[in-house]
């Protein structure tokens, strides 16, 4: 994204009373990169005192340092040191953000279509060819994306961003300050049968799927409606692009759900889980509070509160950890055990 900030710019987006040292050279700013790949009118930032090695041959304009690496700026350079520098950029990242997409006028575009018994509210943005069917309510400065689809009874919160395609099935409710990137289908209907002779028979799905507020969801994510209740997503929860929640799933507060991950229907997380790329999770468990599951950990079984486990099926996070290093000297062990075979007697080596 383009933008031009002076460096008067860039202080009023930090905290206030920042300390900061050196004087810039062109005084405008026009770009972000890493240390490595920044020039003179680049803002980047170093995020552990320990890494201060990098800045030897960065030429960034401006970079933003942890508090306690106190170093000398080059000529050119300006510092700025704070508590947590990623959050520095990410403060100014914002503005930027704010300022190449400004939030759109209220209204509905003349090819969206809005059922007579929709509720939309007047400072709501209804983007091209969306579809927002009868019962459905749209609450203030909410905005809807082109070609979205809002579902028969369907509820979505204040100040809520669908980005375009996005999917609310009937009588799903998404909070307030939500956020939902193109491609998320919220209320599909879960993956329910009766198996038989005959064949599976489909079991409808009559629940409904629940977002809390501040939820953000990234693109080609799922989350099925329940069979009899709902499936719930707590407050602050961040989902990642392309993963699963199936039926009758819980998901608690401000969790984290990494790419490619997959919950089995009715399993049940609590509050500030995290659950790395690929992770799969079975049905009918829990996970505790503050629990963590590594990158592609298959678990199958509940969990107490603040574990830490990976690997499949997962285990302890020490435990796995000591079982790949025994896996790794397989190959040696199995030579070592041929040497001593062949230096047996025959007669001894063939019993």
């Amino acid at each position: 994204m383009e933008f031009r900030y002076t460096l008067e710019d860039v202080k009023s987006l930090l905290p206030e009373g920042t300390r900061s040292a050196g004087a810039c050279g062109s005084g405008v700013f026009s770009g972000m990169a890493p240390l490595e790949a920044a020039g003179p009118e680049d803002i980047s930032f170093l995020n552990k005192a320990a890494n201060r090695a990098r800045l030897e041959k960065s030429g960034a304009g401006i970079v933003l340092l942890p508090e306690g690496c106190e170093v000398l700026p080059k000529p050119g350079q300006v510092y700025f040191w704070l508590p947590n520098p990623s959050l520095g950029l990410a403060l100014i990242a914002e503005e930027v953000e704010r300022k190449a997409l400004p939030r759109p006028p209220g209204g509905v575009h003349p090819s969206a279509v809005v059922d007579a018994l929709a509720r939309v509210d007047s400072s709501a943005h209804i983007g091209p060819l969306c579809v927002i069917e009868a019962g459905a309510v749209v609450e203030a400065d909410a905005i809807i994306g082109a070609q979205c689809f809002i579902g028969k009874g369907a509820h979505i919160g204040r100040n809520t961003r669908l980005f375009p395609q996005v999917t609310i099935a009937h009588e799903c409710v998404v909070g307030a300050d939500c956020l939902l990137h193109s491609g998320v289908r919220i209320g599909g209907d879960g993956f329910g049968y009766e198996s038989g002779k005959e064949g599976h028979r489909k079991v409808p799905q009559i629940g409904r799927v629940v977002l809390e507020d501040r939820v953000e969801i990234g693109s080609n994510s799922t989350i099925d409606r329940a069979r009899l209740t709902e499936t719930r997503i707590g407050t602050g929860t961040k989902i990642d692009n392309l993963v699963q929640i199936g039926h009758n799933c819980v998901v608690g507060r401000h969790c984290l759900l990494c790419s490619g991950v997959g919950i089995a229907g009715s399993a049940k997380l609590g509050d500030f889980v995290t659950l790395a790329g690929q992770a799969g999770i079975s049905g009918h468990i829990e996970i505790g509070s503050f629990s963590q599951v590594g990158g592609q950990a298959g678990l199958g079984k509940s969990l107490p509160p603040k574990s830490l486990v990976t690997g499949t099926p997962a285990r302890a996070f020490t435990e796995q950890r000591r079982l790949e290093g025994m896996v790794r000297r397989l190959p040696e062990l199995f030579q070592r055990f041929r040497d001593l075979e062949n230096r047996l007697p025959k007669d001894i080596s063939a019993k």
